[in-house]
């Protein structure tokens, strides 16, 4: 769990060691690091992650000792978060904070990295390549709550399994695909290959699903950041 003593013992030493500014890198989530924010002292910033929030400006969050900055910058490096400091007599004096959109095809490849991506893919480009389907309506995976991959993933589970019920992980990931894409290999593994990647089939009483799903809601919703857990609906 957060362990805001701990937190606050290392910003006291930097802090003794001559540090006019310290900045910490989470994954804690935005709900978490406001809620972290305001609780310890000597934080000029959190720069974190794990919610995939875009902010397009920091969150300034009051505490004992003066203001602290909150703020994320979305996932899969769809932005980069820039924030700059003016360091006055030993102390912030003012910042800029900018959330720069990353466009791919505007960006020349380093050709070193492009290549070894390359050869490490190229094992595997026509399986990648493999078209499976085309999509009706867009498809992601996105928010909270479930998005059109996760119904589609969830409707070939209990295709599979003979299921009445499928449950699957929430996850915020994957390539979104617009309508009339072709669904291929690449795709299918982009929303699939996680950790976990088993399924199983259990017999479940209405009363453990209902349980099961105000679990996840409490994991999520609760009005006290420190207990969300992360995940989605």
């Amino acid at each position: 769990g957060v362990q805001e003593s701990k937190l606050q013992t290392i910003i006291d030493e930097v802090r003794s060691k001559g540090a006019k500014v310290v900045v910490l890198l989470s994954h804690n989530g935005m709900d978490v690091d406001i809620k972290l924010a305001s609780r310890v002292t000597g934080l000029d910033a959190i720069m974190g992650g794990h919610t995939h929030d875009g902010m397009p400006a920091p969150v300034i969050v009051e505490n004992a000792s003066g203001k602290t900055l909150v703020t994320n910058a979305g996932s899969n490096t769809k932005f980069l978060g820039v924030l700059d400091f003016d360091v006055r007599d030993g102390k912030v004096s003012d910042f800029r904070y900018k959330l720069l959109p990353v466009f791919a095809n505007f960006i020349e490849a380093d050709p070193e990295m492009a290549k070894l991506v390359e050869k490490i893919r190229s094992p595997f480009a026509e399986k990648l390549a493999e078209p499976l389907a085309v999509t009706d309506g867009t498809l992601y995976r996105r928010g909270n709550f479930n998005g059109t991959f996760d119904q589609v993933i969830l409707d070939a589970l209990m295709a599979q399994k003979d299921a009445e019920i499928a449950f699957s992980p929430g996850f915020r990931w994957g390539t979104s695909l617009l309508p009339g894409d072709t669904i291929t290999m690449e795709h299918l593994l982009d929303q699939t290959a996680i950790t976990y990647p088993y399924t199983t089939v259990t017999d479940m009483s209405g009363e453990m699903i209902k349980t099961v799903l105000e679990d996840v809601a409490d994991n999520l919703f609760n009005p006290d950041p420190y207990y969300q857990h992360g995940g989605d609906m």
